[in-house]
């Protein structure tokens, strides 16, 4: 398993879905931004802004980054 190493911080967490079909989201506000390393083939996306990356139980997180996107996207690349 290959993995990134990421500077994240913020992020909203999507739950699922309610009865209507509309997300359970939780948005989150870090004091710090934190290193964390991600396997890659959890990376569903990214933007210039956020990353989605998918957890256990069909959980997905939109977290910002501080990485430049070019420097991310050559590396998914490889």
């Amino acid at each position: 398993m290959r993995f990134i190493e990421l500077t994240l911080k913020n992020h909203t967490i999507v739950h699922g879905f309610d009865a209507r079909n509309k997300e359970i989201i939780e948005e989150v506000e870090a004091a710090n931004a934190s290193k964390k390393l991600v396997a890659i083939d959890r990376i569903l996306s990214v933007s210039e802004n956020f990353i989605l990356i998918q957890y256990a139980y069909d959980r997905i997180i939109y977290w910002e980054y501080e990485e430049d996107y070019k420097h991310i996207k050559n590396i998914l690349l490889q």
